[in-house]
């Protein structure tokens, strides 16, 4: 099990995102919440994606699990992002970062053959390759458009 794709997830605003509909790009999955000191990250995100159109996908999770900072529905999360932020990139159903199976796969090494990691807080950050396989990942604090990040998706 050492691929993203292998995973589809529910939808925010209904049916699923399958992650086999990004092979051949990088993606970047991050863990959101509206009422977060971090949250004005939407516009950067949606920025990198609008950017790298062609050869990046960012994925957003809501979830609820740090500060309660995302206590609203699947609908008011669609509507704060795209009223606010103008998201237009795939959005997850609210999750439970402790238990989702994506979130398993990507903190622990036994499952996806890079790295462990702790989700510390909200807009915790997971870059994967074309392929599915996880490169890194950058705590809340890091920007989508850091160096860090952008270096990986620039084209060489």
């Amino acid at each position: 099990m050492h691929s993203i794709h292998q995973f589809e997830v529910e939808a925010l605003e209904g049916g699923s995102i399958d992650f086999a509909d990004f092979r051949g790009k990088k993606i970047l999955v991050v863990n959101v919440a509206s009422e977060c000191g971090f949250t004005p990250q939407y516009q950067q995100l949606q920025d990198l994606s609008e950017s790298f159109k062609e050869a990046v996908v960012v994925v957003g999770f809501p979830s609820n699990n740090f500060g309660g900072q995302e206590p609203g529905s699947n609908a008011e999360i669609r509507r704060f992002c795209t009223e606010r932020y103008q998201v237009t990139f795939p959005m997850a159903a609210k999750i439970d970062i402790h238990t989702h199976p994506v979130y398993a796969w990507l903190t622990q090494k036994s499952l996806n053959g890079v790295l462990d990691a702790q989700v510390s807080w909200n807009f915790f950050k997971f870059l994967l390759d074309e392929e599915g396989q996880l490169l890194a990942a950058y705590p809340s604090s890091v920007s989508p458009l850091d160096d860090l990040i952008m270096d990986y998706l620039s084209p060489a």
